[in-house]
């Protein structure tokens, strides 16, 4: 069964290990309905407390098919976290308004089948929303009308992060660490702790570069982002293999496996190591079938990582990859 923490001051009891449901909206490839279905439900069947969608993921797709697997489920319900603002064309700061985050809530609202969004995020939206008060007064709005319970951020960067918590109504803040982005570690994290405030970690495994199964032969979906955005044409390139030079990755990849634990799926591992900072409130690894959801949801039972393989993991990180990606999120 998945361990549980406590999501910073909003104080809810949430499973260690997410259920990230970017891939069963779209751009990750093929995904069936049927197997979206199977591999979320597993996920709860599993113990996983969490989901973390967004309103653009297959538009509106992913947040649907959350909403129908709920209602067929008894007991107790996850709590589901959705973000808001990638529906703005242009994508643009102006476009952060009270009229605009409110429609973004009515058709999240529609599409989940629900009448209060548990958590809504700020979906990565440009830097310059996190110095308007405006923008998160009107969150506020959102959960004195009752259709939010709280709210968060979605960052890229480490400092839109440290920024975004200064609002005393951010309860989280989500962002990409790995093994191959530690930079929130040194600063974010012990902050965020410091603060009450929860974290959600997305991109945990690099866009499964971190499952160790991947080579310099592997081929991607013409709809998979890990062909089509691999120099950032779509969307920030550190949301794709973490921002990493593929072939850089693959010899850091070759390199971890030389110190870390071989009984054990480099995937789990790899979870468990971002468990290992007390910071972390959840990591949101993606399933696209039942197998991959069972195997997430184990790493949170792994035992520790020593002392030596957390070192060795860092002296890869500081030799092969911070060059290419520390000073960039």
């Amino acid at each position: 069964m998945v361990g549980t923490r406590t999501f910073g001051r909003a104080g809810w009891t949430v499973s260690e290990i997410g259920f990230g449901a970017w891939a069963i909206g779209g751009t990750w490839g093929e995904v069936s309905e049927e197997d979206a279905r199977a591999a979320l439900n597993t996920a709860l069947d599993e113990g996983v407390t969490f989901i973390d969608t967004a309103d653009v993921y297959g538009d509106g797709r992913s947040e649907k098919i959350i909403g129908q697997v709920l209602r067929e489920r008894s007991g107790d319900k996850p709590l589901v976290a959705t973000k808001l603002g990638r529906r703005l064309d242009p994508h643009e700061a102006d476009g952060y308004n009270a009229k605009n985050m409110e429609g973004f809530v009515d058709r999240s609202l529609a599409n989940l089948g629900t009448e209060r969004l548990d958590l809504v995020q700020l979906h990565c939206p440009p830097t310059e929303v996190f110095y308007r008060p405006e923008v998160f007064g009107a969150l506020d709005d959102l959960k004195s009308k009752g259709k939010i319970g709280e709210y968060g951020v979605s960052v890229e960067k480490v400092e839109e992060g440290l920024k975004a918590i200064e609002y005393p109504g951010v309860v989280s803040v989500q962002m990409i660490y790995n093994m191959f982005r530690q930079r929130p570690a040194d600063l974010f994290l012990p902050r965020a702790k410091e603060k009450g405030v929860g974290v959600i970690v997305r991109v945990p495994l690099a866009s499964g570069l971190l499952t160790g199964k991947m080579s310099k032969d592997s081929t991607f979906a013409d709809d998979d982002h890990r062909k089509f955005n691999r120099a950032g044409e779509a969307f920030d390139v550190g949301e794709t293999f973490a921002g990493v030079p593929f072939d850089v990755a693959l010899d850091a990849v070759d390199a971890l496996k030389e110190v870390l634990p071989a009984d054990v799926p480099m995937a789990q591992v790899a979870l468990r190591w971002i468990l290992m900072n007390d910071g972390v409130t959840v990591a949101i690894p993606g399933a696209k079938t039942p197998d991959q959801a069972r195997s997430n949801a184990t790493a949170g039972g792994l035992a520790p990582l020593s002392a030596d393989a957390m070192d060795a993991v860092r002296d890869i990180y500081e030799t092969r990859i911070a060059p290419h990606v520390h000073q960039r999120w």
